[in-house]
């Protein structure tokens, strides 16, 4: 797999550990940096490894940084890009099972290397679960004036009213 990594001067060790496990692994390694301590800016290389992925030249993305929480938003700017900022295996496990995660963040300040060692693996390994989740994801890119008009009808409610339900997805009328 063609695997895209970025981080900032919080994120690079752990980047570079996570690129050589991967190589060691098999995987191509596009490693867009940085490269060393030099304070940079976050969003640049969230912005350029959801590129690599939403363009097709990797499959899927990793970036670091202090937190994780600003690389992730950066990374879910870009439009194909479904980025999840995880901390345990377990949200890892469900980015990918339930979201179709193609990019994680990790945070090198707040997580131990053994846990993003565990919750690398899991991101490599775990398919998307497709079905009821496929509809849901697809979603996530339909914000659009339609969508948007829909959203604010609901905000002026104080309630959402016509959001879809497993039973909905798959034809079973209501009460049935």
């Amino acid at each position: 797999m063609k695997i895209a990594l970025g981080a900032d001067h919080a994120g690079f060790e752990y980047k570079d550990r996570i690129a050589q496990i991967l190589r060691d692994r098999g995987h191509d390694v596009l490693d867009f940096g940085t490269h060393d301590a030099t304070p940079v800016d976050y969003p640049q290389y969230g912005y350029v490894v959801g590129e690599a992925v939403a363009t097709g030249q990797a499959e899927r993305g990793i970036v670091v940084c202090g937190s994780s929480l600003g690389i992730a938003m950066a990374a879910n700017k870009v439009p194909g890009v479904r980025c999840a900022a995880v901390s345990e295996p377990y949200s890892a496990e469900l980015a990918r099972r339930h979201n179709d995660a193609n990019v994680l963040a990790f945070s090198e300040r707040l997580s131990g290397w053994e846990m993003v060692e565990r919750m690398l693996e899991i991101f490599l390994e775990t398919p998307f679960d497709g079905g009821r989740h496929a509809y849901r994801v697809a979603q996530l890119f339909e914000f659009g004036n339609e969508q948007r008009s829909r959203t604010l009808r609901d905000l002026e409610r104080g309630e959402v009213t016509d959001a879809r339900t497993p039973g909905d997805l798959v034809g079973v009328p209501p009460g049935g």
